[in-house]
């Protein structure tokens, strides 16, 4: 049997729910690239005028798939942390939640940057 073996699958169910939430965000930002794109290429192709306003989905697409691979870096950083912790014969109190809280907080922060850009855009 392996040694604390639930804190062990806590700390890696948790992980991967990061990382699942890093690859979306990935994906979204590709997403919203090429979207971009094609729509650039859209305008070229057909002499239909789509309207476009500057550069601000591709900043976006791109500050999406930075910030996943930020959270990809921050979530390997605490999984490693936390193994240690749980193997460790010290007992040590759980400091892990302003990491969490950041995290949360960040993705949040996005959203409602990109709501505001949607909504910006339709109106």
């Amino acid at each position: 049997m392996i040694d604390n073996f639930r804190d062990h699958a806590a700390n890696e169910r948790t992980y991967l729910a990061w990382i699942r939430t890093a690859i979306a965000l990935m994906a979204f930002g590709f997403v919203i690239e090429k979207f971009d794109l094609f729509l650039r290429y859209l305008t070229t192709a057909t002499n239909v005028h789509i309207h476009i306003s500057g550069q601000h989905a591709k900043g976006a697409g791109l500050m999406l798939i930075a910030a996943g691979l930020v959270l990809v870096a921050l979530a390997t950083w605490g999984f490693l942390r936390n193994r240690r912790l749980i193997d460790g014969a010290d007992h040590l109190i759980y400091q892990g939640t302003w990491i969490n809280l950041a995290l949360g907080g960040t993705v949040a922060t996005m959203g409602a940057v990109l709501m505001v850009y949607v909504a910006w855009a339709v109106l």
